[in-house]
């Protein structure tokens, strides 16, 4: 049975069936078959008025075969120097760590993404780069902020909360961060009026249910005339709410945003939706998920260690606005 199927090959029935006056509603399919695994559940949404693609996969937090890490692009290049990781693409992060599932995570700058010519080089693999922060991995503070930020926090029984920080909270163990909470409270919570918030994006979110034991993993694709045109961060609000989210925070999104899933009856990753490069983007860290028991390919290479400790951090000299080159607006 093919567990992953491309949405490219379903839209010209897709489109069929949505068309007409209830058009702009948003239509879902449930994963075609079986679930990839039992501890995730995966959606496929689609409408025409406009036309979207959306990608959900909620995971269960409560099973203990579920596992959360935010994986760093790959090991530290220059020790105490200002750069934190190097860029790799989402896939191969997802492959080292062995992750069944991933999204692209945090905003980040990269070194040398224009040339000597002056040409964009853009945000290829192994290029140093830093994530405008806070990330913490396995317990480990390795990029602070310079301010506090927007993002979503884990402690080590995988309890999860959005909250505003610019390092380490109390007990944290897996830390993410993002542009902003666009949810709170089973509330839009969204400010500003800047392109950035109102035009329409590629956006990559991550939600908390009400009963704090689910996590909502959602990608929208966008910059693809006629088939998906991406959202604005209210559009983007709206939709987490009508997921169901308590909370929700926004991470980066354009080029970067990417969700990859580990097909369980060949062990081969897949990337589920479509970026708008065109191609893969290397960014600097990523949500993973890892389910124990899972089939996986054989023989994969260990994870990369994170082996930055806390009282070696110091705080990051970006500022949010850095970021907006690798996000929703390019």
């Amino acid at each position: 049975m093919q567990f992953i199927k491309c949405y490219f090959a379903r839209r010209v029935l897709l489109l069929a069936l949505l068309a007409g006056p209830n058009a702009a509603r948003l239509a879902h399919a449930d994963f075609p078959g079986p679930q990839p695994y039992s501890p995730m559940r995966y959606e496929h949404r689609t409408s025409v008025n406009p036309a979207q693609q959306i990608f959900v996969a909620r995971i269960d937090l409560s099973d203990p075969a579920v596992d959360i890490r935010v994986a760093p692009g790959s090991a530290d290049p220059d020790g105490p120097g200002e750069y934190q990781t190097t860029l790799q693409t989402p896939t191969t992060i997802a492959e080292r760590e062995h992750l069944e599932l991933a999204v692209n995570g945090d905003f980040f700058t990269a070194r040398n993404t224009v040339d000597t010519e002056g040409a964009k080089s853009g945000f290829v693999p192994d290029k140093w780069a830093k994530v405008i922060g806070p990330a913490v991995t396995d317990g480990y503070l390795w990029a602070a902020a310079a301010e506090p930020r927007a993002a979503l926090v884990l402690d080590a029984q995988k309890h999860p909360s959005i909250m505003m920080t610019k390092d380490a909270p109390a007990n944290a163990y897996q830390v993410i961060a993002g542009s902003d909470v666009i949810v709170r409270d089973g509330q839009v919570s969204i400010t500003g009026s800047s392109s950035f918030v109102r035009s329409r994006h590629p956006r990559t979110a991550v939600g908390i249910e009400p009963d704090g034991k689910t996590l909502v993993l959602v990608v929208v694709d966008g910059r693809q005339p006629g088939v998906a045109v991406g959202m604005s961060l209210p559009e983007l609000a709206d939709l987490m709410k009508q997921l169901g989210c308590r909370d929700a925070l926004n991470l980066d999104g354009g080029g970067s945003t990417e969700m990859v899933l580990r097909n369980p009856e060949n062990g081969q990753l897949q990337v589920l939706n479509h970026p708008s490069d065109g191609r893969e983007r290397a960014v600097a860290n990523v949500l993973g998920i890892t389910i124990r028991g899972s089939r996986r390919t054989p023989k994969l290479p260990p994870p990369v260690p994170v082996a930055v400790k806390p009282t070696d951090v110091k705080a990051a000299d970006a500022k949010p606005t850095e970021a907006k080159p690798t996000g929703d607006a390019k």
